[in-house]
């Protein structure tokens, strides 16, 4: 059985998280495939930090508006009675604490809900912050979107981030091809997890004391385990 859900099957997850009547953003990457999902008979209004209120779907090849993109120059449509306006405006909306909900792409997330998505402090980087801080801190709800390992294996989850930070403790809740985290006072609650995994396979894979949403006993990661059984001994 697999561990691991596709980019369009987790995208449609999180659109089936997504309220009727919210107002939404969707950061630049993989968060932008969420508006492909979002149910037809439900209104949910996407926003995009350049300037417009009431972005749908992406179009089809025969139909892109070269006029019409989101902050990651995708070409995308505008809905009936969908709005354009100044940037500082679009800024104006993100940080007065008028989104319900954001979807942002993430390189780490810490227990406490801290972020870090716009560099990894690599010698040379370039500075990619974009609107991130900003929708981090105004929108009600912070989602993230992004897998749960890196290309070399190591956990985007973490007890502290190690990268500069986007926002502290802003993060509501992570979905990643393998499962759905809720950020807790606890730390990181297991909501659902994908195919074969299970709360222990998931800790064993971050090395963090997990618990998962029915309120059972943290499942503990190997190392954990052991730094345990040390001290007690």
């Amino acid at each position: 059985m697999t561990t691991r859900i596709s980019r369009e099957e987790l995208a449609q997850r999180i659109a089936a998280d997504i309220a009727e009547g919210s107002y939404v953003n969707l950061g630049i990457g993989a968060p932008t495939l969420v508006a492909n999902f979002l149910p037809e008979d439900q209104e949910i209004i996407l926003h995009t930090e350049n300037g417009l209120l009431g972005m749908g779907r992406a179009p089809g090849a025969a139909n892109v508006d070269p006029d019409l993109i989101n902050a990651g120059k995708q070409a995308v449509t505008a809905l009936p009675g969908a709005a354009y306006f100044h940037h500082a405006d679009s800024f104006g909306m993100m940080r007065g604490g008028h989104l319900d909900v954001c979807v942002l792409g993430a390189f780490q997330v810490s227990e406490s809900g801290d972020l870090a998505n716009w560099s990894t402090g690599a010698p040379g980087a370039i500075p990619a912050v974009g609107g991130a801080m900003d929708l981090a801190i105004g929108a009600k709800a912070v989602y993230v979107m992004t897998d749960l390992l890196t290309k070399t294996g190591e956990s985007k989850l973490v007890a502290e981030c190690t990268y500069p930070l986007t926002g502290v403790g802003c993060v509501t809740r992570v979905y990643t091809d393998h499962a759905v985290f809720d950020v807790t006072t606890d730390g990181f609650v297991v909501r659902e997890a994908f195919g074969a995994n299970t709360v222990q396979s998931l800790a064993a894979l971050t090395g963090l004391e997990l618990r998962d949403a029915s309120g059972a006993a943290p499942a503990l990661s190997r190392s954990r385990r052991d730094a345990e059984s040390e001290e007690e001994n």
